[in-house]
């Protein structure tokens, strides 16, 4: 059905809030999470809302354009189903605070391996083998792409300190990534994919999932009564983000478009329809393509959450 399919690369420039809707702990407003393994993830669905809300404003008198891609809104009479579909983004790398350096982004097999499918379903090039990075790190060993952030050969998170060894392979897999997650040219982003690069460390599985359930932005808020100016009694909420410089992936998938066939004179259909190829050139690379923009997600708008770069590298960049 889905004829193109390209890589997305999605990079959180402010907090991001994307609510799973219901909670059962001491946070009132989780993010959403995978059931099995408790990894933070973007749903498909709330993606394809956000970027729609964004070309909608964007692609001002182009409305055909708008539901030959996403589809047409729901309502009574004819309706046109969407050429391009978003599948959930996966967490790729998770900003974690480091004594030397600030913060480095730290990953872990599984990521990876999610990362790699992603790839490969978007027909992209690699050489990694996540199967032998598994085996070498255990839960007090990490794998760096380079010694920056290392003090006496260790990486220092949190509270937590880790035998660092260098890992060429992870530092090709940083480099990989830093290519195609930011926007080629863009001076704007050139600080964060060279730190990328330079600080980019693989976890095992159990150590990350420790990091994103308890190193997530936690924020405290309350209810205002207007008249008395003071938090009104019982407000307190508590709601999740995810935290600035968190990298998720996807694929988007593009169909031929799903319009119902012209007429000619004569009765005879005439097949007018944009190709795949066409609609994912169109949604990502074209002008105002979604490709290379920053896009408001989630929830807390208006306090500036949500921010989020996305990037859809061409095959063979």
């Amino acid at each position: 059905m889905y004829e193109q399919k390209s890589l997305m690369f999605y990079y959180c420039m402010t907090p991001l809030h994307m609510g799973a809707g219901t909670s059962v702990g001491a946070i009132d407003n989780p993010i959403q999470r995978e059931i099995h393994s408790g990894q933070p993830i973007i749903a498909g669905s709330g993606l394809k809302g956000a970027i729609r809300h964004h070309v909608d404003k964007q692609w001002e008198g182009r409305k055909s354009d708008v539901i030959s891609l996403f589809g047409s809104e729901p309502k009574p009479g004819d309706l046109q189903a969407g050429a391009i579909a978003f599948t959930d983004a996966n967490l790729i790398a998770f900003p974690v605070r480091s004594v030397k350096n600030s913060f480095v982004y730290v990953t872990c097999p599984y990521a990876l391996a999610r990362l790699k499918r992603h790839a490969q379903l978007a027909g992209e090039k690699f050489k990694w083998n996540i199967a032998e990075l598994k085996l070498d790190i255990d839960d007090k060993e990490v794998l760096a792409s380079s010694e920056d952030s290392l003090v006496d050969g260790k990486l220092c998170l949190e509270a937590y300190e880790f035998k660092a060894n260098k890992s060429e392979e992870i530092k090709e897999i940083a480099a990989w990534i830093a290519e195609r997650c930011f926007p080629q040219g863009d001076e704007s982003h050139k600080f964060f994919a060279d730190k990328l690069e330079a600080d980019f460390f693989l976890l095992n599985d159990d150590s990350f999932n420790f990091f994103v359930k308890n190193s997530t932005v936690v924020e405290p808020h309350v209810a205002i009564d207007n008249k008395t100016g003071t938090a009104v009694d019982g407000a307190l909420f508590y709601t999740e983000n995810m935290p600035p410089e968190s990298i998720f992936a996807g694929n988007i998938l593009a169909s031929i478009e799903r319009k119902k066939l012209a007429r000619n004179p004569e009765g005879k259909e005439i097949d007018d329809r944009m190709s795949a190829e066409d609609c994912l050139n169109k949604a990502l690379w074209d002008t105002d393509g979604i490709s290379g923009q920053t896009v408001q997600m989630g929830g807390d708008a208006t306090t500036g959450r949500g921010l989020v770069m996305i990037n859809a590298p061409r095959k063979g960049e």
